[in-house]
């Protein structure tokens, strides 16, 4: 038998033999009765016991030790407390149900973390349907998800949590994008952050003394312990990794300063609501402009978005970083003022992302990665829960459902039965007897003992995690109920929140909680929604009353899928640009022709709006390693520029990308294009915001 295996049989039988003594018992009365420990001699048992002990307080189930006042630690007493194991049980509202079935049933098959996920549903709704298996109501739509990326990726996610979990020190290969080089890293890995489709590793680096962060896709080859010892480092305690989840793009690194921006009364409003948080905002003068005083660490990375917002916005100060951006929109002048000369085209093969790379293997395979593993330890035991309950109503399982429930093969099932079946702790007191047949069903025998896994066990620090990071992916974006409470409801059971011990889903960038709600109730009533829209394009507002009927995820935010009657088709509007939103008394009739998910996996995931015009830029060498984790490459040149082609719809979008890039980019066609690049450019040169 496997010494894993020898392991789990050990620590599950002696969580039944103390839940069902009920009483504290001695290390003695564990060697002799509880199996797995009785054939071992006296220091083999203190070693496996004392492993045991400290493998199950990491998973959050903590024996009570009692000491004598002499301290003897041969005479010291064990138990454990049911409610140090069971879960308690949470009174979810009836919409807090609907809200958890539908939006974390949207997430399987998505998510990186979807087999512990799909445990802790099972957990959670404990004498329920499972929240698996509801049906799809069609109003949201995800279309970009937290899943892993392929099967390498998955790999390293895998043991980068199980790292940071153990506080393992890890070594790997880096590919440090800035520098254009790969080198060996050794880090002490603390938290995990997903961002912008992308995860993140928080951790102290040994080679820069200090905290840093690694995208998980610039990682290269295999993720391996850098030692042999059962823990490496312990995590300090003032570490927040909430202050990494919180920070915009331009203030990941070390601060360098605060960028004061002026932004006119057209955009105040978006800035303010949306990146006010990541500094302070005060107004400027009756005009209704304000200032937003921001820390930055990266002065490009601050300097692309205020040219982003065009002639709305302008850099007051610091001096370096007003010298900064007038270079940069020198850059763009000169880049598109007559013929950009460019470097011979090159006889390169296409370079592409390790990431989309492996994406597109996964899906040749016909599969998702599962990316997270639950440990094998809450397998077991919601297996054993599940067994149990049908043994006590006499009720055969389909060994379908339970693989579907559990997601294991049918290897893993039987090996799964027979570990369950040798559970026990001396005097035929076993847990349970199952006995899969040849007609595909388990008839379960419920032992004596069976009551100390009758109930859910307590969510082990992965499927936490998987639950609420899940919540957390979803926000404020669903109409049936609310999953802020069922939230509360869970970290109150847990007794703690489990984003605070390994994973943190960063805020959207674009803060649109309060517009959220609005339109998640004008989609669940079924009424009319007025929206006061920018329209960033034409530099506009209009008014629209619109059918909304779901809530989209794409690669730039949150956009709410509609019915627009003036304009009679489906329209996208985004959040983020929704100055006010109202519901109206008048409700709508929902049209059976309207399928609002229907280009969830098109221009939501991809980032490639459907377009009629297609427009060739080139991106300089400085820049090019960033746009090839992002976009194929049509050309490489032999100053390691590139040229991609991009589609768009509307001129405007195009400018407003290139305007982004800070100089680091030119259209080279159309000609149009590049000319409305070249004006954007030279009103930027304006001395105030309009």
């Amino acid at each position: 038998m496997a010494k894993d295996t020898e392991k789990l049989i050990r620590q599950l039988s002696l969580i039944s033999y103390l839940m069902a003594e009920r009483r504290p018992v001695t290390a003695l009365e564990i060697r002799r009765d509880v199996e797995g420990y009785s054939g071992m001699n006296e220091d083999a048992f203190a070693r496996r016991f004392y492993a045991d002990r400290a493998e199950l307080d990491a998973l959050g189930i903590q024996l009570t030790v009692d000491r004598p006042s002499d301290g003897a630690a041969e005479q010291e007493n064990y138990s454990l407390r049911r409610e140090n194991f069971h879960l308690p049980a949470i009174a979810f509202t009836d919409e807090e149900l609907a809200a958890l079935q539908f939006a974390l049933g949207l997430l399987d098959g998505e998510f990186a973390y979807a087999e512990p996920l799909r445990l802790a549903l099972q957990q959670i709704s404990w004498g329920r349907p499972s929240p698996l298996d509801s049906p799809d109501q069609r109003s949201l739509a995800l279309g970009v998800t937290a899943s892993a990326g392929g099967h390498e990726l998955s790999q390293r996610l895998a043991k980068v949590e199980t790292a940071i979990f153990r506080q393992k020190t890890i070594t790997f290969e880096y590919h440090t994008i800035e520098r254009d080089e790969t080198e060996p890293r050794r880090v002490d890995p603390y938290h995990l952050l997903f961002r912008g489709g992308q995860f993140y590793l928080l951790g102290h680096s040994h080679e820069r003394d200090a905290v840093r962060v690694f995208r998980l896709s610039r990682m290269r080859g295999k993720v391996a312990y850098a030692t042999k010892a059962e823990h490496d480092f312990k995590r300090p305690e003032d570490f927040d990794p909430r202050s990494y989840a919180h920070r915009a793009d331009w203030q990941f690194g070390d601060e360098r300063g605060v960028a004061e921006i002026v932004v006119g009364e057209r955009l105040a409003w978006h800035v303010e609501r949306h990146f006010g948080r990541f500094g302070e905002v005060r107004r400027q003068n009756d005009s209704g402009d304000i200032v937003l005083s921001t820390p930055y660490a990266s002065a490009r990375q601050i300097v692309s978005w205020v040219l982003g917002l065009g002639e709305h916005a302008r850099l007051a100060g610091p001096p370096e970083l007003v010298a900064e951006a007038e270079q940069r929109i020198g850059l763009l002048e000169r880049r598109h003022e007559g013929e950009l000369q460019l470097a011979a085209v090159v006889d390169r093969p296409a370079r592409r992302d390790e990431e989309s790379a492996a994406r597109e293997a996964a899906e040749e395979r016909g599969r998702r990665d599962p990316g997270i593993r639950p440990e094998r330890f809450a397998r077991l035991v919601t297996l054993a829960s599940i067994l149990i309950d049908a043994g006590r109503e006499g009720r055969l399982l389909a060994v379908e459902e339970v693989r579907e429930a559990i997601q294991v093969s049918e290897a893993e099932l039987r090996e799964d039965v027979d570990v369950l079946n040798v559970v026990n702790f001396g005097g035929g007191s076993y847990v349970l007897y199952a006995e899969i047949r040849d007609d595909g069903t388990i008839e379960v025998d419920p032992e004596p003992y069976a009551d100390n896994f009758d109930r859910p066990a307590r969510l082990l620090p992965v499927e936490a995690k998987a639950l609420v990071a899940a919540i957390d992916l979803i926000g404020d974006h669903l109409p049936e109920g609310s999953l802020t409470s069922a939230r509360e409801k869970i970290v109150a059971a847990l007794g703690a929140d489990p984003m605070e011990q390994g994973l943190q889903v960063a805020d959207s960038g674009a803060d649109d909680s309060g517009i959220a709600r609005v339109v998640s109730k004008a989609i669940a009533d079924r009424r009319l929604l007025r929206l006061d829209y920018y329209k960033a394009n034409e530099d506009e507002f209009v008014e629209r009353v619109v059918e909304p009927y779901a809530l989209v995820n794409g690669r730039e935010g949150w956009y709410v899928a509609s019915f627009d009657p003036e304009r009679d088709g489906v329209r996208h509007f985004r959040l983020d640009r929704i100055r006010h939103a109202e519901a109206s008394r008048t409700r709508f009739k929902r049209r059976p022709e309207v399928d609002p998910a229907a280009d969830v996996e098109g221009w939501p995931r991809t980032g490639e709006v459907p377009a009629s015009r297609t427009a060739r830029v080139w991106f300089s060498s400085e820049r090019a390693r960033w746009v090839r984790e992002e976009r194929p490459v049509a050309e490489e040149l032999g100053d390691g520029s590139i040229v991609v082609q991009l589609s768009f719809a509307g001129e405007d979008w195009l400018v407003r990308k290139v305007l982004e890039e800070a100089g680091d980019a030119a259209i080279l066609e159309p000609t149009d294009a590049r000319a409305a690049v070249l004006a954007a450019a030279r009103r930027l040169r304006q001395p105030a915001p309009a």
